[in-house]
């Protein structure tokens, strides 16, 4: 028998991320090795450990100490084993989700143990709160629209409940999102009555800035609100209505690359003729971005022209976005609740150290949120392997790797045991603070609709050229709406910050990207899938145990998880005060 068992802790003492410092007890169990060596290594730096036979215990046990590092970061591990005729290797296990491992005849995938700064802490309004993610184009317009405030070349369509256009032609020219429905932040506001009665503490708005677009991606100035949304003035009352309600706004920071038709880059001479780096290397922007040949070869965005990327390490850029007067601070002061920030990944890390430590400066509650699409405790990016977890960067990350999990599951494509191995491998991989801040997102602006989805209808249509707005059968839309309802219960009853994208819970559907944008029914809405899923998170906001509670999950064979949360000894996963409470969650995915 070989094994080593990294969330138990006869393997492994203390478990899962820790503080950076410290010591931690390894063991591994290999009857018949003559000798067991622990090799480590952070940084690019190894550190072999010989490991002590362990008398008197079952098997060939063998064990040892080891110095955690004092600073942040991951530190790897696995296990060489000797034998009188050949070397095993045991490392993490063959789906990379820890727990027990495997052997290999080879160097084998490590254990991870992610060092955080100590002092790290998240806003607790995270892992209490609820999310709703809001497009506010799509989302409820207050009052009449007004084409003239668009920009050149956009246009409204007449009718609220029409599907996005996708013209093909504009595509290559990359100006066709330019068709809106005239939604605005007065419509949010006067829709804040309902967001509330879905539980939800914190609304994600995407790009609230000026830009020519409908999704606001291209920014053309961040000091300003996009004239069709509205004004600095109806952004201060969302604000103060939503904090009236409990409820936080939270911002997009598109940071990585600006709108080629904006007072930066001017390329189309919106801003004047000598403005932006496009029409003057005097311009004071010239340095932010990356000229090949001036003007008409720089690097952009995954190749889009429209989207020029950014030197986001050059000075007055840094200034610009992370300064004390800086876009960063100035909406954290005119009161949004933090920043989701787009492409995170594509952000350099002392970028992103700035930037979290400008918001925490100037609110100490902010939340910084990323847009990592995959496991933010080490995602590889630029040729580096990335953790966002240490307590520098990110308080919380989009969580795409439970939505896939969740949907596997659901979808049959996996069992409960997997579900469960993929949920301990976040919690044991990622610190506590950021594992129940983790925004917890069943759909989003770049994804299908979930119901589309879980329809088994989300992949029919994988190229843009080929998208149409397909329309859901009855029974297609019956079966996405069941698995959609345990989807919802399963995020809300995990630790993590839940988080709704606007229309779902109407039963909102649609395929890729601009599909997946409509606008949302108003007067269409399926009102027992919104009465469900109020009712879901009303379970949610009454239960300490099911927000801020430790965590058991039981696999009842594969078709049925049981997910425990409780309050034991008076005091919550935190150490805070709170009445002792168990809460039952029982996802069975039988007759989905």
């Amino acid at each position: 028998m070989i094994v080593h068992d990294s969330r138990d802790l006869a393997f492994r003492n203390p478990g899962g991320a820790r503080p950076a410092g410290g010591v931690v007890a390894l063991s591994v169990r290999a009857d018949g090795a003559k000798s067991a060596t622990l090799r480590m290594w952070k940084d690019g730096r190894e550190r072999k450990v010989p490991m002590m036979r362990v008398d008197g215990a079952e098997g060939d046990l063998f064990r040892c100490e080891a110095d955690l590092p004092k600073h942040p970061g991951n530190l790897w591990y696995f296990f060489i084993l000797e034998y009188d005729d050949h070397t095993v290797y045991y490392g993490n296990a063959r789906d990379l989700c820890y727990g027990e491992g495997s052997c290999y005849s080879h160097e084998p995938p490590s254990y991870q143990i992610t060092l955080y700064d100590p002092a790290f802490e998240v806003p607790a309004w995270l892992r209490d709160g609820m999310m709703m993610q809001i497009l506010p184009d799509r989302f409820h317009r207050a009052g009449p629209a007004d084409p003239s405030l668009l920009a050149p070349g956009a246009y409204l369509h007449e009718n609220w409940y029409d599907w996005p256009d996708l013209n093909l032609e504009l595509d290559q020219l990359e100006r066709s999102a330019n068709d809106f429905f005239g939604g605005n932040l007065r419509g949010v506001l006067e829709k804040l009555p309902y967001i509330e009665s879905l539980g939800i503490t914190a609304i994600y708005l995407n790009p609230i800035f000026r830009s020519p677009s409908n999704h606001k991606y291209d920014t053309a100035n961040y000091h300003e609100i996009d004239p069709s949304f509205g004004t600095e003035a109806d952004f201060r009352a969302l604000v103060e209505g939503a904090k009236s309600r409990g409820m936080r706004v939270i911002l997009d920071g598109v940071f990585s690359h600006i709108g080629a038709d904006s007072v930066y880059f001017n390329k189309y001479g919106t801003y004047g003729e000598d403005a932006g780096a496009y029409r003057n290397p005097g311009s004071r922007y010239w340095p932010w971005f990356r000229f090949h040949r001036w003007p008409d070869e720089y690097e952009s965005w995954w190749g889009f022209q429209t989207l020029p990327n950014v030197e986001e390490m050059e000075e007055s850029y840094r200034q610009f976005i992370n300064g004390p007067r800086g876009v960063v601070a100035k909406w954290l002061r005119e009161g949004a609740g933090g920043w989701r920030l787009d492409v995170a990944d594509e952000l350099p890390m002392p970028f992103l150290r700035e930037l979290r430590r400008r918001a925490k400066k100037t609110a100490p509650d902010a939340a910084i949120i990323g847009e990592v699409w995959e496991d933010p405790t080490n995602k590889i990016a630029y040729g580096e392997v990335r953790c966002y977890c240490e307590g520098d960067t990110l308080d919380s990350a989009m969580n795409y790797p439970l939505r896939e999990a969740a949907f596997d599951f659901l979808m049959g494509k996996s069992d409960a045991f997997k579900l469960v191995r993929r949920i301990e491998a976040m919690r044991e991989s990622m610190p506590k603070p950021f594992f129940y801040a983790m925004m917890n997102l069943l759909g989003s602006h770049d994804k299908p609709r979930a119901i589309n989805v879980l329809a088994d209808c989300g992949n029919m249509q994988p190229e843009r050229r080929y998208r149409f707005p397909l329309e859901l059968t009855a029974e297609q839309y019956a079966r996405g709406r069941r698995r959609l309802i345990e989807a919802w219960r399963l995020v809300c009853a995990l630790p993590g910050m839940p988080s709704l994208y606007y229309g779902d819970e109407a039963g909102l559907t649609g395929m890729a990207d601009p599909f997946c944008r409509r606008a949302y029914p108003w007067g269409r809405e399926d009102a027992e899938l919104v009465e469900q899923f109020r009712g879901i998170a009303r379970e949610r906001r009454a239960s300490r145990a099911l927000r801020t509670g430790g965590m058991r999950l039981i696999p009842e064979g594969p078709d049925v998880l049981t997910i425990e949360r409780f309050i034991e000894g008076g005091v919550d996963a935190f150490g805070q005060s709170a009445r002792d409470e168990t809460a039952v969650v029982r996802i069975d995915r039988r007759g989905l």
